[in-house]
């Protein structure tokens, strides 16, 4: 438990938050889904709960950690030793490295400021593209394992019945060499897709047509229109009709939908 207790918290320490959450996944079981219970925690607090995570660890239970809120990291998972070799010629040096079981790594990369949310995960999902990573767990808030605690995924059980360990390989805390160009980039690119979403909106929107009062269709005959007063819901009917919205099954849909 010693190591256990190094590990996380070495860890947890070297991505330098001041709070983080600490999840606890239950494997789902026949008849049972998984669930993840979530502690959220400063260091101090891991450091007392170490033994009673190292019990539900031994219960079978995945123990994970990441920063709570927006941060300054961002995880890369499923990395191969070629791919972290890779992260490190390009300038990508983790501050912390993670075996999650033989020959697989997590790595976290220090990008030496907060970042958004938006920013944060397309900087995830760029890491985990350019190097080989889950890109289906590149997101802002994804969760890494806690080393000190065993891998309990099946799949990696050994022929002892004993699961392999999570193992701390290198701690630097450091931000990679081209952190701020990378962030800048990054930045850069998410604003000109958010201007092309904008500008797609903007275009939409102008040439769609007017929404009609109920003066317009009193005065249609194609609704019954004479000018005289005419039913809620024969306007809205008619008003979904020429907008082309709904077509509705039933004059209950219609009562119901507006």
């Amino acid at each position: 438990m010693i190591r256990t207790l190094e590990n996380a918290s070495l860890q947890a320490m070297a991505k330098g938050a001041s709070f983080y959450e600490i999840g606890i996944l239950r494997p789902a079981r026949p008849g049972r889904e998984s669930q993840m219970f979530t502690c959220v925690w400063d260091l101090d607090a891991i450091v007392k709960s170490i033994r009673w995570l190292c019990l539900e660890n031994c219960r079978g239970r995945h123990i994970y950690i990441r920063p709570k809120g927006e941060h300054h990291l961002s995880l890369v998972d499923d990395l191969t030793r070629t791919s972290v070799k890779q992260m490190k010629v390009a300038g990508f040096q983790p501050a912390v490295l993670v075996q999650t079981s033989p020959g697989n790594f997590q790595a976290w990369l220090n990008h030496g400021r907060k970042l958004p949310a938006d920013l944060s995960s397309t900087i995830a999902q760029c890491l985990a593209e350019r190097f080989g990573g889950d890109v289906k767990a590149a997101a802002w808030r994804q969760y890494g394992r806690l080393a000190g605690f065993t891998n309990r995924k099946e799949k990696h059980k050994q022929l002892n019945g004993l699961f392999p360990f999570v193992r701390l390989v290198e701690v630097s805390a450091r931000v990679y060499e081209t952190a701020e160009d990378f962030v800048a980039a990054a930045a850069a690119e998410l604003e000109r897709a958010k201007a092309v979403i904008t500008e797609s909106q903007t275009a939409y929107l102008s040439k769609a047509q007017p929404r009609k009062g109920i003066e317009d269709f009193r005065r249609n005959p194609q609704y019954r229109g004479d000018g005289n007063r005419m039913s809620p819901v024969i306007w809205c009917a008619g008003e979904c009709r020429e907008s082309g919205d709904y077509q509705p099954r039933s004059l209950k849909e219609w009562t119901v939908h507006r």
